[in-house]
């Protein structure tokens, strides 16, 4: 019989430690012993519904100013039929031009704000900017019809007279106008991560550590 050639550990000897190892059960170690950041899904998600209802509310401001300072369309009646008072006039596309560039202005504060508050993107804020965008121009949208001029036209031109000149109804023709708000919120929210979000480390730049053989 002959004796085998590795002698047996000692009855005190620890295993070695492989550096690859199963992370812990809360997840908060990753590979190579780097600390994984971020508040995690439930606070992302909180986070993202109160980002969602802030960009709704804020649809207050934005339908306020779009009253305040969309141009006015002239109409005026002859007792029978309302008609453009200036049909050349292009008052009508001013309307719609000035939602579009209120609600750009607004993505873009929405985003520098999210960003500023929450420097780590993720797939929750992109939800939440779009939807939010998309809530808050919705209620911009009807509160500002809702402040202009009345929509029953023929009781306006009646209630103003023959010949008298008054403010068509505030509409939104063009409705993509409606998306500007979270367009822009993404495209800026997305440069900004990207120029001055914080960098995830890279587990091969990680010091290896290799196991030491057992000794007799």
């Amino acid at each position: 019989m002959t004796a085998p050639l590795t002698p047996p550990p000692p009855p005190n000897h620890q295993p070695p430690h492989h550096t690859w190892q199963a992370p812990p059960a809360d997840g908060a170690v990753g590979p190579a012993g780097y600390q994984e950041d971020g508040p995690g899904m439930k606070t992302e998600v909180r986070e993202a519904a109160v980002i969602t209802v802030a960009m709704a509310l804020g649809g207050v401001l934005l339908g306020v100013l779009w009253w305040w300072l969309a141009p006015h369309v002239p109409l005026i009646s002859d007792a029978e039929a309302v008609y453009l008072k200036d049909t050349e006039g292009e008052q009508a596309v001013g309307v719609d031009g000035t939602f579009t560039l209120l609600a750009l202005g607004c993505g873009l504060v929405s985003a520098l704000v999210v960003f500023l508050v929450r420097r780590r993107g993720g797939i929750p804020l992109v939800i939440a900017l779009t939807l939010g965008g998309v809530l808050g121009s919705l209620l911009a949208w009807r509160l500002g019809i809702w402040l202009g001029p009345t929509q029953d036209v023929a009781a306006h031109a009646k209630e103003a007279g023959k010949g008298v000149t008054f403010d068509a109804p505030l509409e939104l023709n063009a409705k993509g106008a409606l998306l500007a708000w979270s367009v822009a919120a993404l495209l800026v929210h997305l440069q900004l991560t990207a120029l001055f979000g914080p960098r995830d480390p890279n587990p091969y730049d990680q010091p290896h550590q290799y196991p030491q053989p057992p000794q007799a």
